[in-house]
């Protein structure tokens, strides 16, 4: 909408951008940031391209604003590992809340690993301001357990590392995996099963 307006956005005003984002959302995890279109956008909302730019500046605007709403869900997960927890079970906790996030988010997951891979040109300030203090939180927390003596050996930025890799793998090569899969119906359960049992043997001191 245009800045400087100090009227409150109508319900239909509200839903027009939510029906938007909605729409940007399958466009950019379909194409990527570069590949995807306003007209795009515009037609997968059911709106026109000059009603898509009443509400938003541009292209860019759009996914902007669809990564700054995506960054706080992101970090949800790494945020409730608790100090106070067993340190296997509070990871393997993480694991299971990022394979449940591939599985309910695949779009915002394909979204956010298409900025990761382009540099992150539009994503740099949330990932330098929110994700890297947690993230040397969680890497400090686990060090600590390593000198606890709780947990064997390892590197934690490292563990983060193949956390997400493992997990995120589910939601970025969705078709591959089904493919693979043989059309498997409950993939989620059977990676679960196995993220489960080589995470804790992972973390299994010796």
């Amino acid at each position: 909408m245009p800045d400087g307006s100090t009227k409150k956005p109508s319900r239909i005003q509200r839903r027009n951008r939510r029906v938007i984002l909605d729409a940007a959302l399958d466009v950019f995890s379909r194409h990527g940031y570069r590949g995807a279109t306003l007209d795009q956008i515009a037609a997968e909302a059911g709106l026109s391209k000059p009603n898509i730019l009443y509400y938003f500046d541009g292209k860019e605007d759009i996914h902007v604003t669809l990564l700054s709403q995506l960054m706080d869900t992101w970090l949800d997960p790494l945020v409730e590992m608790k100090p106070d927890g067993d340190p296997v079970e509070e990871i393997l906790a993480y694991v299971r809340r990022k394979l449940d996030m591939a599985r309910e988010l695949p779009r915002e997951s394909r979204l956010f690993a298409g900025e990761i891979l382009q540099g992150a040109p539009r994503m740099r300030p949330e990932l330098e301001g929110h994700l890297k203090p947690l993230f040397d939180e969680k890497c400090a927390l686990i060090a600590t357990w390593i000198e606890q003596g709780r947990l064997p050996p390892l590197d934690p930025r490292h563990l983060i590392f193949s956390i997400w890799a493992t997990t995120q793998h589910y939601a970025d090569f969705e078709t591959q995996v089904s493919l693979l899969m043989d059309g498997e119906s409950d993939t989620h359960a059977s990676a679960a099963r196995h993220l489960e049992t080589m995470f804790r043997k992972f973390l299994s001191m010796p």
